[in-house]
């Protein structure tokens, strides 16, 4: 009896969060992806994360929860996205350029938000300028302009492996040069 009271209260809340979250939800999550269908993807996941979790009865702020879930899903499905636009090549993904893009590209109007925004784009800017011309144009056009590779290479008359190293090189650098920033904002 206990059990079958405790799975229609917990349904009451699935039911509940649905109509209080769901139209808000996925305004939120249209905003920061590139179509409908990935915004419906990216939602049909947060409403089955939490109809399977086991403690949705505790959860205290149920829209603070379903958003967290959302931005996650929505920096997976970027991270994933990356992966694939750089047509199988051999390339070492970093986290914390990861996290750099999605939290620059990100809509939010909070204060917070765009304080470490300002933050994160001096010292990116900073970074980049540290770098040679060629390697800097390569990061800026792959991550901040979403050139794929291979159009760099053609825009440079350059073999893709030369843009794909020169792409690393950046990388690297921008990961010693931006990690103690990283550490801080993520608390490592």
């Amino acid at each position: 009896m206990k059990d079958g009271m405790e799975a229609m209260a917990k349904q009451q809340t699935i039911i509940s969060a649905v109509r209080d979250y769901s139209r808000q939800l996925f305004g939120f999550i249209r905003s920061r992806v590139n179509s409908n269908e990935d915004a419906e993807d990216i939602l049909q996941d947060v409403w089955y994360q939490f109809s399977n979790f086991s403690g949705v009865d505790s959860v205290e702020n149920v829209g603070g929860w379903l958003y967290r879930v959302a931005r996650n899903r929505i920096i997976d499905k970027s991270r994933k996205k990356k992966e694939a636009h750089l047509d199988g090549m051999l390339y070492e993904d970093d986290e914390s350029v990861s996290f750099f893009s999605s939290l620059l590209r990100s809509h939010d109007v909070d204060a917070e938000t765009q304080t470490m925004q300002r933050v994160i784009w001096d010292e990116l800017m900073a970074a980049l300028q540290e770098l040679p011309e060629k390697q800097r144009n390569a990061f800026i056009w792959n991550e901040l302009e979403d050139m794929t590779l291979q159009e760099i290479a053609d825009r440079e008359n350059e073999n893709i492996k030369t843009i794909i190293s020169r792409k690393r090189y950046a990388v690297l650098h921008l990961r010693e040069r931006l990690e103690t920033l990283y550490n801080d904002l993520t608390n490592n």
